[in-house]
């Protein structure tokens, strides 16, 4: 295994630590949440999340229960919701993204391809599930697929090298995609042509102090970054340039290798690979949970 790059110090938290509370622990639970990649808020108000065993879960609001609403049998990466219909899951045993009917709990297959399924995002104004194909952690490689929402039918859409292409946001009324590169510490910005191709690729924020895993806007159109090492939450600036930390946990006992993040509102949950729990932050400002923009 490669060795990460070298990071920057890290600047002050905005937030002190406390701030991040243990929303639900399930290293006792059943089904046991163990190691959770993924988190999504989703229509029914509850915090989804998988785990290593491919479990497709939901968390009540209030954190007190658990329920196993589907399984893979492999491993759970990204979550994504096509509004009130479905929920879609990468899985890296299966190399597949599966779908998940939201009336029916139906779990399907929905497409194959990309070598390292991570992280799905739903472009509901053009008809597809864009998907980040992480390649290998050794080497750089494409990039991001397009799945027709209706059929699966798809391709790669960006065929550049990525050095572990992650996590992926879109900004409302913006025609572009951003995406974690993992391993150059770094987020590009990935226009989306008229036609719907991949533009130019520019990067966005770079010597990030930390690995950046997950992505979401708030609703200031700043972007809040998952950094899976160290464990802390970054905030780039409307318009990219140097981040800021939000948080951190030199403990990682409260984030403890965050990956992905989803909010609801001022509160932003943090899925944490590393340990057994969805972590809850309060934040300054918030965002809408992203399955109300693809309805």
């Amino acid at each position: 295994m490669r060795a990460a790059p070298p990071l920057p110090p890290a600047p002050p938290a905005a937030l002190p630590p406390e701030r991040a509370e243990v929303f639900f622990d399930g290293i006792f639970s059943e089904p046991r949440l163990s190691h959770p990649e993924a988190v999504a808020v989703g229509p029914d108000g509850w915090i989804w999340a998988g785990n290593q065993d491919g479990d497709i879960c939901r968390i009540a609001p209030d954190g007190g229960r658990i329920d196993k609403v589907a399984s893979t049998g492999g491993f759970a990466l990204g979550l994504a919701f096509d509004g009130d219909r479905a929920l879609f899951m990468c899985d890296l045993r299966h190399a597949a993204v599966f779908r998940l009917d939201l009336c029916t709990r139906r779990l399907t297959r929905f497409a194959e391809g990309p070598r390292i399924p991570n992280y799905p995002l739903v472009d509901r104004a053009r008809g597809r599930l864009m998907v980040s194909d992480s390649h290998d952690a050794e080497r750089p490689g494409p990039g991001i697929w397009a799945f027709d929402l209706a059929t699966g039918a798809g391709a790669v859409w960006d065929g550049r090298d990525y050095d572990f292409a992650n996590g992926l946001a879109m900004r409302d009324g913006e025609d572009a995609i951003y995406l974690c590169e993992t391993f150059a510490a770094a987020i590009r910005r990935i226009e989306i042509r008229p036609d719907g191709s991949a533009g130019a690729a520019e990067i966005y924020a770079t010597g990030l102090p930390g690995l950046p895993d997950g992505i979401a806007f708030d609703a200031e159109g700043g972007l809040i970054v998952g950094c899976y090492e160290p464990s802390h939450i970054l905030r780039v600036p409307p318009g990219g340039g140097a981040a800021e930390t939000v948080i951190a946990d030199p403990t990682a006992h409260r984030l403890c290798h965050p990956t992905n993040i989803a909010f609801d509102g001022a509160a932003l949950f943090a899925a944490n690979l590393g340990r057994w729990h969805v972590t809850r932050i309060e934040m300054a400002v918030g965002a809408e949970p992203l399955w109300k923009q693809s309805l």
